[in-house]
């Protein structure tokens, strides 16, 4: 793949880099902060942001096994975190080489649709299922998310950054 005209090449990221980001980003979502309706869902950030720049390490697989978590965690349907946290990486992996051209903030413009549809999907099933609709305010939270995807995306890309080469004889 030809790299656009200063765009950094990047080195390999670590998978125990990966997992240890996950596991912090559950971790966070499984503090006991009550039931805040716009409080931004970080672990789907986080496997939006691996699922488009590693789809091949973090797939569908990883978004069930995580939304089973939730699902437990937050005492919730079954399967509603799970169902929605894999066609959220099913979508950015489907999505991971046309949006990888596009700089951070075009990136979370792109994915605004993609965590209101998450979290409409999250609602439609609690209230299927006979929950209470959580009202207006859930609207800010993909809104919150997609302001937070060029910080997340600029500290998680941070460790794979090369440091420029001062041999002018070499191309890359």
């Amino acid at each position: 793949m030809i790299m656009p005209r200063g765009q950094q090449l990047l080195l390999p990221v670590n998978p125990l880099f990966i997992v240890v980001t996950l596991v912090i980003a559950l971790a966070f979502n499984m503090l006991p902060l009550g039931r805040i309706v716009w409080l931004p869902d970080l672990l789907m950030v986080l496997l939006a942001f691996w699922g488009l720049n590693q789809p091949q390490r973090v797939g569908m697989g990883t978004g069930f096994a995580l939304g089973l978590l939730m699902d437990v965690d937050r005492a919730s349907l079954l399967g509603q975190h799970a169902l929605a946290y894999t066609l959220l990486m099913y979508v950015a992996g489907a999505a991971s080489r046309r949006l990888s051209w596009f700089s951070s903030p075009v990136q979370a413009l792109h994915l605004l649709p993609l965590f209101a549809a998450v979290h409409g999907i999250q609602v439609l099933l609690r209230v299927v299922a006979g929950g209470i609709f959580p009202g207006p305010m859930l609207l800010v939270a993909p809104v919150i998310e997609t302001l937070l995807w060029p910080l997340v995306s600029g500290l998680l890309l941070a460790p794979q950054r090369r440091p420029p080469d001062s041999d002018e004889n070499r191309p890359l």
